[in-house]
């Protein structure tokens, strides 16, 4: 086990892996997925190109012996993915690896929660926007209402799974539904974290103007709720959480466009098909897939990612500017995950 940090260029170790392990989605959110660019001609990845869970779990241990202690498992919709709990079984298998989450819009929770929970799976992230039925189907671009979603967080909660619920916020868009989704939260024991609306890929038509801020949200809610801070759990934790008084439920914001968090990011991401991003904005991949099924032995992969990673200096939000929207190569939220 290596006992010395892999720190990248500004000394920022690799201790969480994000992995997509599918590049197809049962939405067609707007702000990741949306269907007129997704329609029923676009070109998925064929399975051959997809790696496989043995291939998925040995990279996993390899990127453990170099300091990550985090797993999240991400897509498109990760549960469209075969058998999902005997790749999550595999995973929590890996000694040193301390945690091993799961990012869903959760709408097939219910049907696998329980199987999730008793393969190793600790906790879920669901993808909820709105809590109003046509607001909600006019985002997820299947006209799918909250049901399914919310049965599927109450199996999740059953099932004994850490549930936090995801919100991603846009003006004009969905901005009425803060309240109402910080009581709803609030009053089910679950933990919120509020999104800032990301230029993330170049196809969910981003716009500075249609961000609500970190500063924006909290003030809003200041008006409902006592609002405490909470410390971070640990170095590079993204949410600026707070608790709502008197009690233990916390409510975070993820703030990546109005307060940049660059300099704690300890965050790598594997695609569906084996490419490794150091950035949710940088679109330049270094390929895992193929050099590993190159007969690549496990010292040259650890040696490849090692490389990578020493000589990442992403930093894209603190560097955001009109140049940088225009010129910078990135990558689909939908390939990549969150």
């Amino acid at each position: 086990m290596k006992t010395q940090p892999t720190l990248d260029k500004l000394n920022r170790p690799l201790k969480d892996l994000r992995i997509s392990v599918i590049d197809r989605c049962n939405f067609r959110c707007q702000y990741c997925m949306p269907a007129d660019v997704f329609g029923p001609d676009f070109a998925f990845l064929p399975r051959r190109e997809l790696l496989t869970y043995e291939e998925i779990e040995r990279l996993a241990r390899l990127f453990v012996q170099i300091g990550v202690e985090k797993i999240r498992l991400t897509g498109g919709e990760p549960l469209l993915r075969k058998d999902l709990s005997v790749l999550i079984q595999k995973l929590s298998s890996i000694d040193g690896l301390k945690d091993i989450a799961l990012t869903t819009n959760g709408v097939l929770l219910t049907k696998h929660a329980q199987s999730l929970k008793e393969a190793g799976l600790k906790r879920v992230n669901v993808s909820l926007d709105s809590l109003d039925d046509e607001l909600f189907g006019e985002i997820n671009g299947r006209n799918v209402g909250t049901k399914p979603v919310i049965d599927g967080i109450k199996a999740a909660q059953s099932a004994g799974l850490g549930v936090k619920i995801n919100m991603v916020v846009k003006k004009g868009l969905n901005d009425t539904e803060i309240v109402p989704m910080a009581k709803f939260c609030k009053d089910n024991g679950l933990q919120l974290r509020f999104i800032e609306f990301m230029d993330v890929g170049s196809t969910n038509g981003w716009k500075m103007d249609d961000v609500v801020t970190k500063k924006e949200i909290y003030t809003l809610l200041s008006e409902h709720y006592l609002l405490e801070s909470v410390d971070p759990d640990y170095f590079g934790e993204v949410a600026k959480r707070y608790r709502y008084q008197g009690s233990n439920v916390d409510v975070g914001f993820i703030p990546s466009v109005s307060e940049s968090f660059c300099s704690s990011c300890t965050r790598s991401r594997l695609s569906a098909n084996g490419q490794l991003f150091t950035c949710l904005f940088n679109g330049n991949g270094h390929d895992l897939r193929d050099f590993m099924r190159a007969d690549a032995t496990d010292e040259e992969i650890i040696d490849r990612i090692v490389s990578i990673w020493n000589g990442r200096t992403d930093r894209y939000s603190d560097e955001r500017s009109a140049e940088t929207i225009a010129n910078r190569k990135k990558i689909e939220m939908s390939y990549i995950g969150g």
